[in-house]
């Protein structure tokens, strides 16, 4: 994020001879929108008068006012780089505002925003790392994405066998041109898997950098012959994709995790953060994995969650307490999917850990072995619970969590439920292949 002034942003659009201006906000799906102006428009874009009809944008509508007004923020302004060099294409990221001139409360933005702002008046900031997976799969003739790839190559695997390396070096490239600082990239596990990480940073600058981060794979991807999809579980016989998010408070500049005396390393803040996402994570696990596909994911054998514990000794807990001690502590939660809305993941996961911290609840004990290959009796013993393991249990969990509820607001609150619930019967209705495969010539 850039610290771009009104007039930096007039300077450089003249200077590097920018034509289209696109308005981008976010859904409460997680799926970005645009609202495109010409460089004779900018002025009044930067001078917050860019109205909008929202009626028609699924979650966002309104029934008192259907218009609304996009505020660009002046520190996301980007040039695309894969756009032409004349007449050029750049972004703004825009916060959506009543006419009144108030923050419209819907707003996936405004949601991380205000609770940012709440941690703040308590001394927190929240620094975000995510992980995020992919898959680079053929299209057909007519450009349609399949879920086909000649690939064979499996976890860390170079070229040749990682086919997806020169179109993953081109997304890498493209996004440090946009200012991300790249940690690592690599094949994933699967055939057609793929995984780019990008250097942690506060909150919101993290879930712009998330909606960026999925439009330059996607644009990329098609530039390539490809179809890039965040979708969690494309392929039945093969592991999903999530995204890890490692998080860490920070109180005057230093890491509020960390504790030198302690065996993981980690603060009583810490624990009661721990302690603050096992309470809610049924509640949350709507937002962070918000689609029936999201849990097609969540099975035994495929290295994801489906037990709720944490451990700083293995790796395939929900919550993990990683390796890095002193000011690099972090917890990584393994239960997300990019399929989420970052802006209310990011918030509602806030949240949970401050409410935590506040009420100083203590985690269970950890779990320092592999809860999957544990029999069920071994697993009642240790009271050991299990996330949501469909669509419709996370929205039965979110109804329940009047907190959660909360951080989101009533009315956007609702209008997940109600989505959601929705999404499952419509999924419920539907007969599958397998279904045909397995009772059609048997009953």
């Amino acid at each position: 994020m850039h610290n771009y002034t009104r007039e930096d942003i007039l300077q450089l659009v003249e200077e590097e001879d920018v034509a289209f201006i696109r308005l981008q906000f976010t859904d409460i799906f997680g799926m970005m929108k645009n609202m495109a102006v010409t460089v004779s428009q900018l002025e009044k874009a930067l001078d917050n008068r860019c109205m909008f009809d929202v009626s028609s944008v699924e979650g966002l509508s309104c029934e008192e006012d259907s218009d609304m007004y996009l505020y660009p923020d002046p520190r996301t302004f980007e040039i695309f780089p894969w756009r032409p060099q004349q007449g050029k294409v750049a972004r703004l990221i825009c916060d959506v505002y009543r006419p009144d001139g108030t923050p419209y409360e819907v707003d996936p933005r405004y949601v991380l925003k205000k609770a940012i702002a709440e941690a703040a008046e308590e001394g927190y900031t929240m620094n975000v790392g995510p992980e995020c997976e992919f898959f680079l799969f053929h299209t057909d003739d007519d450009g349609l994405p399949t879920t086909l790839t000649h690939e064979k190559a499996g976890y860390f695997d170079v070229g040749p066998l990682d086919l997806g390396e020169n179109a993953r070096r081109d997304m890498v490239l493209t996004l440090e041109d946009m200012g991300f600082e790249i940690t690592s990239s690599h094949h994933e596990i699967a055939p057609a898997q793929h995984e780019i990480d990008f250097r942690y940073d506060e909150a919101l600058v993290t879930a712009d950098n998330l909606m960026t981060f999925k439009m330059v794979v996607k644009t990329i991807a098609k530039r390539h012959g490809l179809h890039a999809t965040f979708m969690p579980k494309p392929r039945t016989e093969t592991y999903g994709s999530g995204m890890h998010i490692n998080l860490s408070l920070n109180r005057n500049g230093v890491n509020a995790f960390q504790s030198a005396d302690d065996k993981n390393g980690l603060s009583r803040e810490g624990y009661y953060f721990i302690g603050g996402l096992m309470k809610h994570i049924k509640a949350i696990t709507c937002i962070t994995n918000p689609t029936v596909n999201s849990y097609k994911r969540f099975v035994p054998g495929y290295d994801a969650p489906v037990y709720i514990g944490w451990s700083s000794k293995t790796r395939g807990p929900l919550i993990r307490v990683p390796s890095g001690r002193g000011e690099n502590t972090r917890i990584e939660l393994r239960s997300p999917d990019s399929t989420a809305n970052p802006y209310l993941a990011l918030a509602v996961l806030l949240m949970a850990g401050l409410d935590g911290i506040r009420n100083k609840i203590e985690p269970r004990h950890s779990i320092d072995r592999n809860i999957q290959k544990m029999t069920r009796q071994q697993r009642e013993e240790l009271k050991i619970d299990e996330l949501p393991r469909t669509l419709k249990d996370a929205v039965d969990e979110l109804e329940k969590d009047e907190f959660i509820q909360q951080v989101l607001g009533k009315d956007l609150a609702e209008k997940i439920i109600r989505a959601r619930r929705k999404e499952y019967q419509a999924y419920s209705m539907q007969v599958t292949d397998w279904e045909i495969t397995n009772y059609l010539h048997r009953v």
